[in-house]
């Protein structure tokens, strides 16, 4: 008991603590602009290559989510594997995962779907997902996590995008799970 009226709050993971914090905002600023604010920083889509918010939004897009609903769906998984993977890798190896993801599916999203646009964390959810099944390659051998892992939720993906259309970036989340995975198997 003694403990607890001493404790102190810790700032344990800045990189993810931050990209959480910047994810709000970028909500909030979306519901106070009517969805202004996704349309034009927080959402991927095909525009000009002279507009240079496209640049923008190439990384600006993981910031940005629909509803209340997507946004604490992302940032739950986040907080959960986030400083696990955080404290094994070190805040600049995550923000480097972090934004390869970004560019890479904002990439696709425009090469892949030019008619539409993508928001939201869920291709470094999925990264972050396939990494942290990987933390311990270093020992020899194919963790056997990593395997169910890809598995389930990988091989669910693929089977949601061929089977069901359910307005979800599957292949975005797929590709997000392969990052994570080249990450996890290099680093």
């Amino acid at each position: 008991m003694g403990r607890m009226r001493n404790a102190k709050i810790r700032f344990n993971s800045p990189v993810i603590l931050i990209f959480v914090m910047i994810c709000t905002g970028a909500f909030l600023c979306d519901s106070f602009t009517a969805g202004r604010a996704n349309d034009l920083l927080f959402s991927v889509y095909r525009s000009s290559p002279l507009d240079l918010l496209a640049y923008i939004r190439m990384i600006g897009h993981v910031f940005g989510h629909a509803d209340w609903e997507h946004l604490s769906g992302n940032m739950v998984m986040l907080l959960l594997l986030g400083p696990l993977l955080e404290e094994k890798y070190g805040g600049r190896i995550l923000a480097k995962v972090m934004l390869l993801t970004a560019l890479t599916t904002g990439l696709l999203q425009i090469m892949l779907f030019p008619h539409t646009a993508l928001l939201g964390a869920s291709g470094i959810v999925y990264a972050f997902i396939i990494l942290s099944s990987m933390t311990d390659m270093k020992k020899g051998g194919i963790p056997l996590t990593f395997l169910l892992i890809a598995g389930i939720y990988l091989g669910g993906q693929v089977y949601q995008g061929i089977f069901t259309d359910d307005h979800t970036a599957n292949l975005i989340h797929v590709a997000g799970g392969v990052i994570g995975g080249i990450c996890g198997y290099r680093i």
